[in-house]
């Protein structure tokens, strides 16, 4: 199973304001800030990492926060929704919790599972589904285990045509067409048992995207290591698509690149992990700069948006 696409690794979204982003993913969602660091080629931009404990692949949903960036606008050729998984029974304690903050929520069901539907502050459109997931948590004083995010579920692509993505998702990354209803796909790997599903929902009608707060930037798939990483770029270049060499980001090693629907992909490693450069007990405690940035700390440091 190894050498497989081991399901979704992290999806990263651009927001507006930093402290706005952290404040409601922390205290709102209860999620961990497992990494604070910065954009690799913007290094005046906060990039977040939050997800459970340990940041594990599957759980992580990044952010890069521009300022003043304004709203974006969701469309063909992003990922448009993003599914995570919450334990049975918990959709309830989700909507009076939603509802105590002022965030309006819909009720849905989408191939026979209930959900809830909700945008954060930038827009972002976030689900909440019911499922049975093995993975711990991250707990909160509020959210207890019975109720908190376990991780990813599903990422929904909005797409203007499927067939071109689902070839991409089918015959290189390994992923099965499993259900289909009218225009809406779901696709699934049985390498892994939990962030594994990839949804498409296909208009010949959509606007495109607009890339600005509150929209998708691009979605991770995860392999085990560098190797299995190096075998999925040629896979990808033998299909005639451009593709990234490997890139060292810190915490997993990366290509990227852009299937024929627009969506940007990227493959990524479970290694070396968030544990490289700090503690499990401290992780998101203190800004971690990739090393070419580490002599200009203190410049950095000052021109960041204050989020204490």
């Amino acid at each position: 199973m190894e050498n497989k696409i081991l399901g979704l690794h992290h999806i990263t979204a651009i927001a507006d304001n930093a402290k706005r982003n952290l404040d409601f993913y922390t205290q709102v969602l209860g999620v961990r800030l497992v990494k604070k660091t910065v954009n690799f080629d913007d290094p005046g931009t906060y990039h977040f990492y939050f997800g459970n404990e340990m940041g594990e692949p599957g759980t992580i949903l990044t952010f890069f926060p521009w300022e003043g960036i304004g709203k974006g606008a969701p469309g063909a050729g992003m990922a448009t929704h993003i599914g995570y998984s919450v334990p049975k029974g918990s959709l309830d304690f989700w909507k009076n919790r939603l509802t105590q903050y002022r965030i309006q929520w819909i009720e849905d069901e989408i191939f026979g599972e209930k959900l809830i539907s909700f945008r954060d502050p930038d827009g972002l459109q976030l689900q909440f589904i019911e499922t049975t997931d093995p993975r711990l948590p991250w707990t909160t004083t509020d959210i207890q285990a019975e109720n908190a995010l376990k991780g990813f579920h599903n990422v929904t692509l909005s797409l203007r045509k499927a067939e071109p993505t689902l070839k991409i998702l089918t015959d290189i990354l390994g992923y099965t067409l499993s259900q289909q209803i009218d225009n809406r796909y779901r696709l699934t790997t049985d390498s892994i048992a939990t962030a594994n599903m990839v949804d498409i929902i296909a208009d010949e009608n959509l606007n495109y995207g607009k890339n600005a707060a509150g929209t998708n930037h691009h979605i991770a798939f995860r392999v085990k290591n560098d190797n299995v990483l190096m075998e999925y770029r040629e896979k990808i270049l033998s299909a005639g698509l451009d593709i990234t060499p490997k890139i060292n980001r810190d915490y997993f090693f990366s290509l990227y690149f852009r299937e024929p629907g627009g969506v940007l992909f990227e493959i990524a490693t479970d290694n070396p992990g968030f544990t490289v450069d700090e503690q499990l007990s401290s992780l998101g405690s203190a800004l971690k700069l990739p090393k070419q940035y580490e002599s200009h700390r203190l410049q950095i440091e000052k021109a960041l948006p204050k989020i204490d």
